[in-house]
């Protein structure tokens, strides 16, 4: 025969040790401001979008009828914009992920090297991402996005700038941060939505709004967009004005980053990818 069970007694149920643990967690958020901003980011974000949508369809309940599929168009484009953006931050945090910049760049790999690939990897995540949307678009509501002829060209281009800038500055922030921040690279994205005319036009926000809206690159796209759908006209003037804020945009999102790459270097801060 066993001789007597010898294990102790389960401990009772103690609130001192579930206080702990949320106080850990409390803690990370004091760490991390990013963890804070996200708990009322995508409420606000959801409630701006469809409030601005809400408020643009009860003045011009006529206006989607002019053209048909502006909003799939829409929709099609602004995903070019956010694939072409969280691929890019994507591949860059699954070698955090993996413990792998350290490693990488004991090898003669440069940064300006590493920057390329990751946009190259930005291309072709979107493509296998957006291939199957856009071939049921035409299915399911025969909606032909490349009716857009020549200016889907310059507006992909476009986007796919925007998108690739905005990754490398959230990147930065990762590096300098931590993965606290990785929710950057899903969040930011949809910060600029409301703003930026997906659904409607940009003189349909409020007045204070408006300059904000014209100063990011995307809007004079999704304007160049609607402007080829209801005019038949392609908007040259819109494509240049975007192009430069691209310029800028890439310059500071490119210059960030190697800016924290440096100090992250210096630091020691490749083998550190914790919070």
């Amino acid at each position: 025969m066993s001789g007597p069970d010898r294990r102790p007694p389960l401990a009772a149920f103690s609130w001192r040790r579930v206080a702990a643990m949320v106080l850990r967690h409390v803690y990370l958020f004091r760490r991390s401001w990013p963890r804070l901003v996200e708990l009322a980011y995508w409420p606000t974000v959801q409630m701006l979008t469809w409030g601005f949508i809400n408020a643009f369809f009860r003045a011009h309940s006529s206006w989607v009828a002019q053209a048909a599929g502006v909003l799939l168009g829409a929709a099609l484009l602004w995903d070019i914009l956010f694939r072409s953006q969280i691929s890019l931050a994507l591949s860059f945090l699954e070698e955090m992920y993996a413990r792998h910049l350290g490693h990488l760049f004991v090898s003669p790999l440069r940064v300006y090297e590493l920057i390329v690939s990751l946009i190259a990897m930005s291309l072709i995540r979107t493509a296998i991402g957006m291939a199957p949307a856009i071939a049921l678009a035409y299915v399911l509501y025969r909606y032909n996005l490349f009716e857009l002829g020549l200016a889907l060209i310059a507006f992909f281009a476009s986007l796919f700038v925007t998108g690739w800038s905005i990754a490398l500055f959230v990147c930065a922030l990762v590096l300098r941060f931590g993965l606290g921040a990785e929710s950057l690279a899903w969040a930011v994205m949809f910060a600029i939505t409301p703003v930026t005319g997906v659904y409607y036009p940009i003189d349909s926000l409020p007045g204070w709004v408006q300059p904000i809206s014209w100063s990011i690159p995307s809007s004079y796209v999704f304007e160049g967009m609607r402007a080829v759908m209801f005019e038949g006209v392609f908007r040259a003037d819109l494509l240049a004005a975007a192009t430069a804020l691209n310029l800028v945009y890439l310059a500071v999102g490119a210059g960030v980053f190697l800016a924290a790459f440096h100090v992250a270097r210096k630091k020691g801060l490749l083998l550190n990818v914790g919070e």
